[in-house]
């Protein structure tokens, strides 16, 4: 650690935190020849060359005055989408900024000096701590203003983003100072019980510094190589991704065991019901013969498992499927917010293929979507395959269905994808919502949703 601070870390933590650095240290190249580490290596490279030749060109006209907010605004955002390098097109970045600037559409020179006071690197964590105090409640006020004026609660900026979206702008001034507060960080060191926030944004940050610091160094310590705070995130980022990775396999009550030999312990907020859809959706045959010797087929399995989804997200859902017709499986629908999903189970060993049952699956959203607007009086509908994974040949077969139907969008979910949305959900049920300001940014764009797409949006 950089000062005699107490550590946060007890024995048996740091001995942990060491077994399970070696996981990553030593896990296998994918399908490129390329270890973790090796990827993990060349981001950064990125990320520098990125930071040198335009972000710290676009803070600087910023912190200058020469560079106004909405142009301000509009380059991290072109910036961010060439260059996806830190996930901060998710909610908590762009979005978060996007609200921000809304919120203050009458005052944006004040917004702008807030902005310019938060973003500037503080000196030491004291400053660190003034500046996200002050901010917070500058974010705080316009928020209460917007909604005192008229508009919903839904645009308002949300207190929870503030720590990701300032230590993000840190980062790029002085990445060996500050982490960047990624919403996978604090819950990855949340499951492995070396961190529980309080819910107070500015504390909470201070100790996931701390405990970046205190990581860094000992990784440091045992090993040949100097650890970074960038190192310390692309572990956490490795560990929370490798607690998916490892087929499942269920035991006789169809319950998740990990077949992996280098195991993750973490808490799992996810229910077997749930987190048996990645080897369900992929047709896993000892998940399919314990189904099988309980009575119960996989594909009706897969279809309550993916209504369990919704309904614990919080949507009023209905299964539609087997017994009814040339139907979807199954709709989830949020009134408060005016959508709909429509929904559709393909267990496939291999990557499912749109075009082979476009009619069919055609004729039955047209008549499902345009009864869904009529009876509910909906604003938007969309239509979502849920299967193991996708071929990327889809393009067609979605423009077809957004012409031909009464969906605006059509989402290609992966298992993976809707535990981790299941997930997200327990974790914060009251600050992810299910509205344009939380869960239905993942339904509102065409194409494939993967885990890792839902991690990025929702960091």
């Amino acid at each position: 650690m950089k000062d005699s601070r107490v550590a946060i870390l007890n024995e048996g933590q740091r001995a942990r935190a060491l077994e399970l650095l070696n996981l990553y240290l030593l896990a296998p190249k994918d399908e490129e020849g390329k270890t973790p580490l090796q990827n993990d290596e060349i981001l950064d490279s990125e990320r520098f060359e990125v930071i040198e030749s335009e972000l710290k060109t676009v803070l600087k006209k910023f912190f200058e005055g020469s560079l106004e907010l909405a142009g301000f605004k509009t380059k991290i955002d072109s910036i961010n989408k060439r260059h996806e390098c830190w996930g901060f097109k998710g909610i908590k970045g762009q979005m978060f900024f996007n609200q921000l600037v809304n919120a203050a559409a009458e005052q944006h020179n004040e917004c702008a000096a807030e902005l310019r006071s938060v973003l500037s690197l503080p000196q030491t964590e004291d400053h660190c701590k003034s500046r996200l105090r002050t901010f917070l409640l500058y974010v705080q006020r316009i928020g209460e203003e917007l909604v005192q004026g008229g508009g919903s609660k839904a645009s308002k900026p949300k207190l929870s983003s503030v720590p990701f979206f300032v230590s993000y702008f840190w980062q790029l001034l002085a990445p060996t100072i500050w982490p960047v507060q990624y919403t996978n960080s604090v819950n990855t060191l949340t499951d492995i019980n070396f961190f529980q926030p309080t819910g107070d944004h500015v504390s909470d940050y201070i100790t996931f510094k701390h405990l970046h610091e205190e990581l860094a160094e000992l990784f440091s310590q045992h090993n040949e190589r100097t650890f970074s705070l960038y190192d310390v995130e692309h572990w956490l980022w490795f560990l929370d991704h490798s607690k998916d990775s490892p087929p499942p396999k269920p035991t006789p009550s169809v319950t998740q065991k990990n077949e992996s030999k280098t195991t993750v312990a973490h808490d799992s907020y996810v229910p077997p019901i749930v987190a048996i859809l990645p080897s369900l959706a992929r047709n896993d045959e000892t998940t399919v013969e314990a189904l099988e010797s309980a009575g119960i087929s996989a594909s009706r399995a897969f279809e309550k498992s993916i209504h369990a989804c919704f309904t614990i997200m919080g949507f009023e859902t209905q299964l539609l499927g087997q017994g009814s017709g040339r139907v979807p499986d199954g709709v989830a629908i949020n009134r408060d917010d005016s959508y709909a999903i429509l929904w559709d189970a393909k267990i496939r060993a291999d990557n499912y293929r749109m075009g082979t049952d476009d009619r069919a699956i055609r004729e039955y959203v047209s008549s499902q979507s345009a009864l869904l607007k009529k009876r509910n009086h909906l604003r938007n509908i969309y239509y979502c395959i849920v299967s193991s994974r996708f071929m990327a040949s889809f393009e067609d077969s979605i423009s077809v269905l957004k012409m031909e139907t009464h969906v605006n969008e059509v989402v290609l979910i992966e298992a993976g994808a809707l535990v981790e949305l299941v997930d997200a959900k327990l974790r914060n049920p009251i600050v992810l919502s299910l509205g344009s300001d939380g869960m239905q940014q993942l339904f509102c764009k065409s194409g494939i949703l993967t885990a890792e797409l839902v991690k990025e949006i929702l960091s």
